[in-house]
């Protein structure tokens, strides 16, 4: 077996080094800065908030039940990509050479087509984890909407209190679902190391300074600031 061309080794790398910093940048930023992240976040505490002084809770039971409902069909799409991606491992042959009857400037060297699977195999397992995570935490914060005490008797401090953890648990539910979709976002840009290793190290580039804008400079980003 031919030994994989070094500029796949480094594409790997980079794509990896570029998912893994952005997911650092981005955390940070949120902290400090004002993004969809720090702006949802304030927003589920006033969520939380307004959800104690309700009589009626069923508005906010069916509003998790909906964001349970989006997770779940994530979920569920990216074991059904993970079954197909390790149905094709099994013909990684058949399928190189279709590629290279449609692409004829391909050289694919041997094993680097199951490799290339395998890859984006890993990207949805760590996508179906953080989805079924997030799953999980919804329906934890279901409980915490379930278990909430009367706010009109409670003290402002405990009130308060109460509304920052319920808010704190769905903000953490929503953060494992924003790792699931960056995932398949990035998944997209490995698709591109198919065709050519240079344009997959491109796409990995663009998908990131996309995120970035949606993150940080999108119109939602603004409507939620004057909100």
């Amino acid at each position: 077996m031919q030994e994989f061309p070094w500029i796949d080794v480094v594409a790997v790398l980079w794509f990896i080094a570029l998912w893994v910093g952005y997911t650092l940048f981005a955390k940070r930023k949120a902290r400090t800065v004002s993004c969809l992240s720090f702006e949802l976040r304030r927003k589920r505490t006033d969520w939380m908030r307004q959800m104690l002084t309700r009589d009626n809770k069923m508005a906010d039971v069916a509003l998790i039940s909906t964001l349970e409902r989006n997770v779940s069909f994530f979920a569920s799409s990216s074991m059904l990509i993970l079954a197909g991606l390790l149905t094709a491992i099994a013909s990684s042959d058949k399928i190189a050479q279709v590629l290279m009857q449609v692409m004829p400037w391909l050289d694919q060297v041997d094993g680097l087509m199951q490799f290339k699977l395998l890859f984006l195999g890993l990207i949805y397992v760590f996508t179906f984890f953080q989805f079924t995570w997030s799953l999980r935490q919804y329906g934890f914060g279901g409980v915490l909407i379930g278990a909430a005490p009367e706010g009109h008797n409670l003290p402002e401090d405990e009130l308060q209190l109460y509304a920052n953890r319920a808010a704190k648990v769905i903000d953490q539910a929503a953060h494992s679902f924003n790792y699931g979709l960056r995932a398949i976002y990035f998944s997209l840009a490995a698709l591109a190391w198919f065709i050519n290793v240079w344009l997959f190290m491109l796409a990995t580039v663009i998908v990131l300074l996309v995120m970035k804008h949606r993150e940080f400079h999108s119109k939602a980003l603004k409507a939620l600031q004057e909100v």
